[in-house]
């Protein structure tokens, strides 16, 4: 672990530059660059809005704000979708950069280390962007929003551990991206980003506390909208999970590092 931590350090720099790079080379022939990392998840919000808002918006309690169904919906977004951009991209990081793994000798641990400096710089854009819609919609934004100084490294932390046990597995067992997409949509809608976990029926419920994303999407819910802090008792245990699944994947990673050049 040490030796790990001390390679990161030397290849800090290498981490900083490919971030950069990569961001860069996702809208290098883009008209609107980045910018479509907001409008997608934005434009998102707006079709479960249009949708949804008249079946749910009378249901979220806690607030009298005419907009408070789009702002629950924007505050489970931002803390989603980091989520999955960071976890689908680890699931093929290696398979990916196969040829990279071959040719150039650096720490493979800096790839995924990359993704997520990648994934939170799109995701503090996307950051931007809600606090401008509700600064235009009305609703005040407090020292709440703090937590999310938080919450964002905790989401980090768990799509990355969760993400690199994963990626490194499909080096072996192509077939678990192909699933993890699948499970990822179901996933989705298992979590109360569209609506209110209060509408789950009773039966349902210990399954929706078993979801670590629930906490985590909840607590940018609260944090955002309903100006509160998290669940901390639940938080805290989404942390021992996140710290748990990292320690699992750096682990599995370093046993499986030399043999995954030869099977890619």
């Amino acid at each position: 672990m040490t030796e790990m931590l001390a390679a990161i350090w030397r290849y800090r720099f290498f981490i900083f530059s490919s971030v950069r790079n990569d961001f860069r080379a996702r809208f290098a022939r883009s008209s609107l660059g980045a910018v479509w990392m907001i409008l997608q998840p934005l434009a998102q919000v707006a079709i479960y809005a249009l949708v949804l808002s008249r079946v749910l918006g009378s249901r979220l309690p806690g607030t009298d704000n005419k907009y408070a169904y789009v702002i629950y919906l924007i505050s489970g977004i931002l803390g989603w979708s980091l989520f999955v951009e960071l976890l689908s991209r680890c699931l093929t990081i290696f398979v990916d950069s196969g040829s990279l793994l071959k040719k150039v000798v650096f720490p493979r641990i800096c790839l995924p280390l990359i993704l997520a400096g990648s994934a939170l710089i799109n995701n503090l854009l996307l950051l931007a962007a809600t606090l401008g819609v509700f600064v235009i919609v009305g609703h005040p934004i407090d020292s709440s929003a703090l937590w999310l100084l938080v919450l964002i490294p905790l989401t980090l932390s768990f799509a990355l551990g969760l993400g690199l046990i994963l990626g490194t597995l499909n080096v072996f067992v192509r077939d678990v991206a192909q699933v993890m997409n699948v499970v990822l949509q179901l996933w989705f809608w298992l979590t109360p980003v569209v609506y209110m976990p209060t509408i789950v029926p009773e039966q349902f419920q210990a399954v929706l506390n078993a979801n670590p994303m629930y906490w985590i999407v909840s607590s940018y819910q609260n944090v955002l909208l309903f100006h509160k802090a998290p669940d901390l008792d639940h938080l805290g245990l989404t942390a021992v999970i996140s710290l748990g699944l990292l320690a699992v994947a750096l682990l599995l990673f370093r046993r499986s590092s030399a043999e995954m050049v030869d099977v890619l």
